[in-house]
């Protein structure tokens, strides 16, 4: 079968479209012809392994598994012999950041695993932007706890991650200050973000709100920037480790006294939430923003745009027609 592979770490170059070996389910494993999935953060990031702690998962030398995406949508190709849940020709769509395998035409998952059927009418593209950026944001939202009426902001909120957590954020019932550039405010508008702030044109720290909550999603902004935006117990997260990686230093130390603290949980994600995800979609609450799609052959370019930082929501990596 062809796949995107990558055999050592590095730049987006390391990627190349090559053929391996098609993947055999193993007994309670659903084998998945893969028609679409995403080029994103959690991939790029495991490519690089720009941070090195990222290896302890991927492989200290050299990487484990040699086919990234760790979202697709496709078709069930075969059933183990112990599946139950999914059957031939099922419409499936998923999450899988301990083996990926979304950028090749076939992969494996355990019938338990992150996996579910398609909501109807949603297309592959569309399907396989359903989990990665959600489920960050919705750990994060869960971390804090977020209650009805709530003040939230989203700091960065045209990302995969950002996107999405406006949205679920207002199914949450929280108010939502949003910030973002200039030519996406009419679309996080659409997203449902009460207020929105134009970086470009704005400083979003001048703001006379405080806020139970922000969510950094894209990493730019700190603790100290934002403390004084934030309401006596607020919460602040961000999706990376800060400069010299203080913001795990930060979520050890500040929750101590009861103020004003930084979390910093680890993302999961499992059946039950990619279920909720799904749901969500159904109920017209959750869109996954799409920005571009790319063929398996444009792999680096893809990559490449990824990681300029100019996406907006999520890219599309065509597995199949």
């Amino acid at each position: 079968m062809k796949a995107i592979v990558y055999t050592t770490y590095g730049p987006p170059e390391v990627a190349r479209l090559t053929d391996v070996a098609k993947p055999v389910p193993k007994d309670n494993e659903i084998l998945v012809k893969v028609y679409a999935s995403t080029v994103n953060r959690t991939d790029a990031g495991f490519r690089s392994a720009e941070y090195f702690i990222s290896r302890f998962w991927s492989g200290l030398f050299r990487p484990k598994y040699q086919v990234l995406g760790c979202e697709f949508a496709g078709m069930v190709e075969e059933t183990g012999k112990g599946v139950t849940t999914f059957s031939k020709n099922d419409k499936v769509f998923g999450f899988n950041d301990k083996s990926f395998g979304g950028h090749g035409e076939f992969l494996t998952m355990a019938e338990t695993d992150a996996v579910t059927t398609i909501p109807e009418g949603i297309p592959f593209d569309v399907a396989a932007a359903i989990t990665e950026g959600a489920h960050y944001a919705l750990c994060d939202i869960r971390a804090a706890k977020v209650k009805p009426g709530q003040q939230v902001l989203v700091y960065g909120a045209t990302g995969a991650i950002g996107s999405a957590a406006v949205q679920l954020l207002k199914h949450f019932g929280a108010t939502v200050t949003a910030v973002c550039n200039s030519k996406n405010v009419e679309l996080v508008k659409t997203l449902g973000a009460d207020t929105v702030i134009d970086y470009q044109t704005q400083d979003f720290t001048k703001t006379n709100n405080l806020f139970d909550f922000i969510f950094d999603a894209v990493g730019k902004s700190s603790f100290k920037q934002c403390k004084p935006l934030l309401a006596q117990k607020g919460i602040y997260i961000s999706t990376e480790l800060g400069k010299n990686g203080v913001n795990i230093l930060l979520a050890l130390t500040t929750p101590i006294g009861g103020g004003k603290k930084l979390l910093f949980p680890l993302p999961t994600i499992n059946k039950k939430d990619v279920i909720f995800l799904k749901e969500l979609v159904q109920s017209g609450a959750f869109n996954p923003v799409i920005d571009r799609k790319y063929n398996l052959d444009q792999i680096v370019e893809a990559y490449k745009y990824v990681e300029s930082g100019e996406k907006t929501g999520n890219v599309i990596l065509r597995v199949a027609e």
